[in-house]
């Protein structure tokens, strides 16, 4: 046992949270004392709070409960080849309690072709060892340690979770037998060229506390009958979401109170409105009113060891069209394990009599396995010819897999495994078998790939040269996959962009930044990590955002030499814009993204598939304005009435007033806007300006004690007075019921610490926006608070509050008439911008990041005090900021996932596959777990007259010509009259234009119709221009045709 080691290389994290030192200074050269270094690791980490700032977006996630119990479990992997490294980089990135990374190889060529932390320098040296250093500085929180000695049952029972990725098979099934009896939970994981394999075991009875990870549903009752079966009826505003077998509660029934916090009742889903809950005949009457919660119940799983499973194995489906394959695989699988045992090594790359023997074991052992199925002989084939390889994609996607069951193993959060995987991706492979000479060995960085693809695509993917937009969560992972495939090391080109800088939030699942890289730039910092990972690697960082703005830089010249471009971007408006240029330049799109758990990638080949915007998902529904105002009954109405508030009083507001005070021709243009709006504007100036203008922090106490009063009291009050209680609608239901819950005032009290919260925030924003030094002291606010002065308010009759939008819309649209009177009125009282010489106003911009700048504090707080005025449940801090800040959750692991699988479209791009059957669009969600995968949508096809076009055709006119030689040209050329022409958003003819109009462009240059239409000058990077056509086909019917694409002289 001299051989064992365990290095230390954890690095301290930031001050108060730096964990128990454990005095090792030098490596331990025993398993006894390898053990004792991991009891004490972490010993810290489960008492402490969770470093929101880091793991905020994992946290939504996985939750609190999840972290904490992920912060007490000791993890081993073994084996950090291409496929350990992804899983060790993921599951140290989610925030475990510690690492131990295992392995007695020492490092080939093959390995560079995936293990990003490894190079050439490293061959011959220990993989865990080289690793660790790298993978330790991932995070902070969890100590990282190498260990090169044997797997002994006693070092395997230091751990809660085992992972074995590079094991004989010999091991696998003693270091399972270990695992089973001791209650450790043990996960399996190979990937063999394009094939795959996991498999888990997490003991005889796992219980998982959260199948899905979505959130509980609820819904408001209208009805619940007294019955046998008793129905329960929902409001019909919006299905209440539920399955049947789900358990649900309920909260403010009246009349059948036997239902208010029950224990959870199973039931049946009967419609989208209506479900069953057993037998309430004996329960009270149902008079109204009430809310269904969905409870999410534990569930107790029974795994089978790994030998008792290797003859009738539970397999899960990771792609429906490939429903037998599982069963071949797991044959394929079992049957490498004995060829290796008998020969000592694995097929040659594409040798037929390797493969045939190999075929052979997997005929022979068809008896050990039940319900054996018939081999497919080339399935076998393709395994057994692509075995040796090592790709990266692959070990990507599977990391990312693996680590997930990693952290459900850990945690009890999300459904595991259950109880082998497999996958492949035989569609990446050449239709004709690659000849033994092109996959020979070479010694390369790329051995690992080029005896599955051949030494050619490997010149092709070096001579590539790609445009990957975004450099965050998917970005970084892209540019890893990248520089592992070689994608522009040989003679080609990466070129990345994004204008962000590194956030701390950033660092849990954007593995290629460090601490120390926190506001440095994204694209630069990530460009030198990769070049690291592959010197040859030909990477060219930009800082620029993508869009109309950057068209200089990405022009005719920048996008013609691309093979391709990869988004990972993060919001719709960016992924559409390049999606049009893609289809403008005729390029291939990689598109991904994820939610959580759940990702998508999408291919897009030009004049083979759709493109991204063909199809779209709907908008968000939105809350309607009345619910905000008056009538809210869910925290997230709540959240979006303060979201809303702290944008009108701290930033709209302040930016008229500040634009006021900078821009001496602000009130002129105010007076050209239309309807009411110049009345808005002005009275909004006044108030900043005059009647709520602070001098002193005692100013702005006082300012924000009585908008308290004005939110949460008077207006409340006045509501009230307009509907009473007991106010009953004409058709005499009581009008507060249903959606519309009956608000109270609140009455004001320095001693309710939310009620103090909130003046502590909204008077030191008011105090930042009009400079004056901020007091946050708590003691100090409360003592100038109770000084102020509230006027006294008395409800009005005659005043009128909307009860739906659709009485809001006369006035909702800015119309009506002007009174010019108030105009005037309110100019005079304005003071002019000489006499607030010295005065400084600055607006502000939310940032729900920054913990120290009150504007979470004040979201919370007048969030949750209108909760308290209509009895609706408040929340945290924590989903507060998920809410109204609008965060997408994100995790390392799906990123991972959808990084893995896009760069295996690359890879058929490369070779320039042309059938859409070999693409494939995905779709994961990795807590349930379901893996879904289908061929791309064709490009739709259109006709006008007999000919057929998609989008990503055009017509090509080269220029110069005149409006009506073009309009000839359509008519003469292509049977097409035009009747109406567009640029952009410019109309430059329509059929219906008056003589006068036309006269004056009829005669002109296109080009210079485009100028004197749009006002704006034809840029000197722009070779072309884009026109949209109406036209009529010459029996006068209207018919679609391609835009048309205008070449300038």
């Amino acid at each position: 046992m001299s051989s064992a080691e365990v290095a230390t290389n954890s690095i301290d994290p930031p001050a108060k949270k730096r964990k128990i030192a454990t005095g090792e200074t030098t490596p331990a050269n025993s398993v006894s004392k390898a053990n004792s270094v991991m009891a004490n690791n972490g010993s810290v980490v489960s008492n402490q709070d969770i470093d929101e700032g880091l793991y905020s977006r994992q946290l939504y996630v996985l939750g609190h409960d999840a972290m904490r119990r992920m912060a007490t479990s000791d993890v081993l992997i073994s084996g950090l080849g291409g496929l350990g490294v992804e899983i060790a980089k993921n599951v140290i990135l989610s925030g475990v309690k510690s690492v131990t990374l295992h392995d007695e190889f020492l490092c080939t060529f093959s390995d560079l072709s995936s293990q990003f932390y490894l190079t050439k320098d490293c061959i011959g040296k220990n993989r865990a060892e080289v690793s660790c250093q790298y993978l330790a500085e991932l995070n902070n929180y969890v100590p990282t340690r190498a260990y090169t000695g044997p797997l002994t049952d006693d070092f395997v029972k230091g751990f809660s979770v085992v992972v074995l990725t590079n094991s004989s098979f010999d091991e696998k099934r003693r270091i399972s037998e270990v695992t089973h009896a001791s209650n450790i939970k043990l996960i399996i994981a190979s990937t063999r060229g394009v094939f795959a394999q996991v498999f888990c075991d997490f003991g005889k009875d796992f219980v998982v506390v959260d199948t899905n990870g979505e959130n509980p549903v609820s819904a408001m009752i209208a009805n619940v009958s007294k019955d046998e079966e008793g129905v329960v009826a929902c409001l019909d505003d919006a299905r209440h979401g539920l399955e049947s077998d789900d358990y649900v509660t309920f909260t403010e029934v009246q009349g059948m109170t036997e239902l208010n916090n029950c224990e959870p009742i199973k039931i049946k889903v009967l419609g989208p409105y209506t479900f069953s809950i057993g037998k309430t005949c004996e329960f009270t009457e149902y008079i109204r009113g009430g809310i269904v919660h969905q409870v999410k119940m534990p569930k107790t799983l029974h795994f089978q060891s790994f030998v008792e499973s290797l003859a009738d194995p539970k397999v899960m489906i990771t792609n429906f069209a490939k429903f037998d394959q599982p069963k071949q695989l797991h044959i394929a699988f079992a049957a490498l394990e004995t060829y290796m045992k008998d020969k000592g090594k694995l097929p040659r790359p594409w040798n037929n009599e390797d493969a045939e023997t190999f075929r052979s074991y997997c005929e022979k052992s068809l008896p050990d396995f039940k319900d054996a199925p018939e081999l497919d002989a080339t399935l076998i084939e393709k395994f057994a010819k692509t075995c040796r390889g090592n790709l990266n994609p692959l070990n990507a996607f599977i990391g990312g897999v693996v680590a997930q069951e990693v952290m459900k193993a850990c945690s009890g959060k999300f459904h595991p495994v259950d109880q082998y995987l497999y996958f492949d991706a035989i569609e990446c492979l050449p239709e004709e078998d690659i000849s033994e000479d092109d996959c020979v060995v070479k010694n390369s960085r790329y051995d690992g790939q080029t005896v599955v693809f051949g030494h050619q695509l490997q010149k092709k993917l070096g001579s590539l040269k790609y445009f990957v937009v975004g450099a965050g969560a998917i970005g970084c992972e892209l540019l890893k996959n990248f520089a592992m495939l070689g994608i522009g090391a040989d003679g080609g080109e990466v070129t990345v962009t994004d204008m962000d800088l590194i956030e701390k939030s950033n660092l849990n699942r954007q593995f290629l930044f460090r601490p120390h890289d926190v506001q440095k730039s994204k694209s630069l910092t990530a460009s030198k990590a990769v070049r690291r990972m592959n010197p040859y690697m030909n990477i060219v960082p930009h800082e620029n955002r993508v869009g109309p703005e950057s068209e200089k830089i990405y022009d005719d010249n920048f996008f013609e030499k691309l093979d391709g471009v990869a988004n990972a971007l993060d919001n719709v408006d960016a992924r559409i814009y390049m999606d049009r240029r893609c289809v403008y330049y005729r390029k291939p799109l990689l598109e991904s993204g994820t939610l959580g758990t759940k990702g998508n990638t999408q291919v897009v080949v030009p004049f083979l598939t759709e493109s991204y915007s063909s199809s779209q998902d709907p908008p968000e529904k939105s809350i309607p304005i009345c619910t905000l105002r008056n009538f809210p009954n869910a925290i997230e109405h709540t959240l979006q009435w303060a979201r809303d508030a702290f944008e009108g009083i701290f930033k709209q507001s302040a930016e008229n007033a500040a634009q006021y005070l900078n821009d001496p021709n602000f009130i002129e243009r105010t007076l050209r806007l239309p309807g009411v709006q110049p009345v808005e504007v002005l009275e909004s100036l006044k108030l900043a300006l005059v009647d709520e203008r602070p001098h002193s922090m005692e100013d702005c106490v006082s300012w924000a004690r009585n908008y308290w009063q004005e939110q949460y009291c008077n207006q409340i009050r006045q509501l009230l007075y307009n509907f009473p209680p007991d106010q009953v609608t004409t058709s005499g239901q009581p009008f507060w019921s249903g959606p519309k819950r009956c608000p109270v005032a609140l009455t004001f009290d320095v001693n309710e610490p939310l009620h103090l919260d909130y003046i502590v925030a909204a008077a030191n924003l008011k105090a930042e926006v009009y400079g004056i030094p901020q007091i946050r002291d708590r003691e100090v606010i409360a003592s100038m608070v109770k000084e102020v002065v509230v006027p006294e308010f008395t409800p009005k009759s005659g005043v009128k509050i909307a009860v739906n939008d659709a009485q809001l819309m006369p006035n909702g649209s800015g119309g009506g008439p002007v009174d010019h009177d108030k105009i005037g009125q309110l100019q005079h009282e304005l003071p002019t911008q000489q006499e607030l010489s010295g005065l400084c106003i600055t607006p502000l911009e939310f940032e729900k990041d920054d913990d120290n700048n009150l504007h979470m504090d004040f979201i919370v707080a007048a969030s949750n005090l209108r909760a308290a005025n209509y009895n609706i449940p408040p929340a945290d801090r924590h989903k507060s900021k998920l809410i109204a800040g609008k965060i997408i959750p994100a995790i390392a692991t799906t990123t991972s996932v959808v990084a893995g699988l896009i760069c295996l479209e690359l890879i058929k791009l490369a070779q320039g596959k042309k059938d859409i059957n070999d693409f494939r669009n995905g779709f994961v969600n990795l807590s349930l777990p379901l893996f879904c995968f289908s061929e791309p949508i064709a490009a739709p096809k259109l006709k006008y007259y007999e000919k057929e076009w998609t989008l990503w055709d055009r017509f090509e006119v080269k220029g110069e010509m005149t409006l009506q030689e073009f309009i000839d040209y359509f008519k003469n050329e292509h049977g097409l009259e035009i009747t109406m022409l567009s640029q952009g958003v410019c109309m430059l003819y329509a059929f219906f234009m008056p003589p006068v109009k036309l006269q004056d462009r009829i005669n002109l240059p296109m080009s210079e119709v485009v100028r004197k239409v749009s006002k704006k000058k034809i840029e000197p990077h722009v070779r072309a221009l884009v026109f949209e056509l109406c036209c009529n086909d010459k029996d006068g019917n209207d018919v679609e045709v391609p835009y048309v694409r205008y070449t300038l002289p």
